[in-house]
């Protein structure tokens, strides 16, 4: 019997890696190992099921046993992958502490990243949560409803218009302090405010979403959330986050670099993402930014692929494309190279739609270090021009997202 491809990771690239290639290949066996359960859900989901009135069960669209019988694929769930060596072809496993091998004829890795973490200074900052998984947001789902039960005010529509409160605890809303104004920071503060939260924002840049939006674009959304009760606390960072007081309203206090202290009963750490390249350095793999592969999504060593958030795509200008469509495209060319049609992946153009319905925001952002500026041509709507006046990247805001199939067509003359 053949050696199994395997694939590292039961996220979005590893599952729809394993679907594209059983519409190929009906027969070849395809190990699928993780460390968490497997089941299937939209990673996206997370940073919006509050206003889904979702719980982290509910966010599963098909759970980890069914996925794996109807792709006929063997499903290692809880299980660790130690190293792997890609010329013996053989990865190390753990599984609650017995330790086993397995040979692959090819391997996909499919890591995903990891929640960046900056260094915070405190006796309660070990409590700081991050969300990058179902299991994350399990944490972070239980540790707001824990704060709950020590508010009187606190989600009443959420939990079915069932909560009742207790009157020995803290009156006022549950206080949820969100660390870093990006993507993903901006989309919870929009969730969990219109949950009934009262939610505070630190980032040491002057504006949300500094880095993607021209400053009128990023003012219009610091200023939509803040009318809907969000608190902005821009140019400065969190340098620790303590137990309160035995009396306090707010389980911590977050104290910043200006000298404001802020309360809070959870803290959220939204920073970023870096691509997990722990195994894949570990093999001797080419890494930067992510784990380096070719057009064709073949790492530095033969019969190793990667693909999503981990990978660093050379046809993509030598970047990381940490959003769904660029997976999708991915998975199916892979699914192509390991069916034995070697198959370049080729990335359309694929605009980002930020979950802020305070602000809906649809970016197409230009490539990391291009040289331009951005102009307004009509309200909501931003163009980047290149320095050769070519249209390389867009923003449309509120109802102008509408106008996304005709911003994609104006960047694809200047391709």
């Amino acid at each position: 019997m053949m050696n199994p491809i395997i694939i590292i990771g039961a996220g979005l690239a590893g599952w729809t890696t394993a679907r594209e290639f059983r519409k190929l290949d009906a027969t070849t066996p395809v190990v699928m190992i993780t460390a968490d359960g497997g089941d299937f859900y939209a990673k996206p989901t997370l940073s919006n099921a509050f206003a889904q009135k979702k719980a982290p069960d509910q966010l599963v669209v098909t759970p980890a046993a069914k996925m794996a019988e109807t792709q006929n694929i063997t499903l290692m769930a809880h299980t660790r992958v130690t190293s792997f060596d890609p010329y013996v072809k053989t990865v190390t496993l753990d599984k609650d502490g017995v330790v086993s091998s397995l040979d692959f004829s090819s391997l996909v890795l499919a890591t995903g990243a990891q929640a960046i973490r900056i260094p915070v200074a405190g006796d309660a900052a070990e409590k700081i949560l991050s969300v990058n998984s179902l299991d994350d947001f399990t944490a972070f789902y239980g540790a707001l409803k824990s704060a709950c039960s020590q508010h009187n005010d606190c989600l009443k529509s959420y939990e079915n218009n069932s909560y009742t409160g207790n009157k020995n605890v803290a009156s006022g809303p549950v206080n949820i302090v969100i660390l870093g104004a990006g993507l993903i920071g901006c989309e919870f503060a929009n969730d969990l405010i219109n949950a009934g939260y009262q939610v505070s924002v630190v980032d040491p840049a002057s504006r949300p979403l500094a880095a993607l939006l021209p400053e009128t674009a990023s003012e219009q959304l610091r200023e939509s959330l803040e009318n809907l009760g969000v608190q902005w606390h821009f140019g400065t960072t969190a340098l620790s986050v303590n137990k309160a007081a035995e009396k306090a309203e707010s389980a911590f206090e977050v104290t910043l670099a200006n000298g404001q202290t802020i309360p809070a009963d959870v803290v959220l750490s939204a920073i970023g993402l870096r691509a997990d390249t722990r195994l894949a350095v570990a093999a001797g793999l080419a890494c930067e930014r992510g784990i380096q592969v070719d057009a064709a999504l073949q790492t530095s060593a033969p019969n190793v692929y990667a693909l999503g958030d981990s990978a660093q795509y050379a046809s993509a200008g030598n970047t990381t494309l940490p959003y769904v469509m660029p997976i999708m495209n991915a998975a199916r060319a892979l699914a192509q190279t390991l069916a034995g049609q070697k198959t370049d992946v080729v990335f359309p153009i694929m605009p980002v739609a930020v979950k802020t319905p305070a602000l809906p925001l649809m970016i197409a952002p230009p490539k990391l270090g291009s040289q331009g500026r951005w102009t307004s041509t009509e309200p909501n709507v931003w163009l980047f021009n290149s320095e050769q006046n070519a249209v390389i990247g867009f923003v449309l805001a509120g109802a102008q997202t509408s106008k996304r199939a005709e911003m994609v067509k104006l960047l694809q003359q200047a391709i």
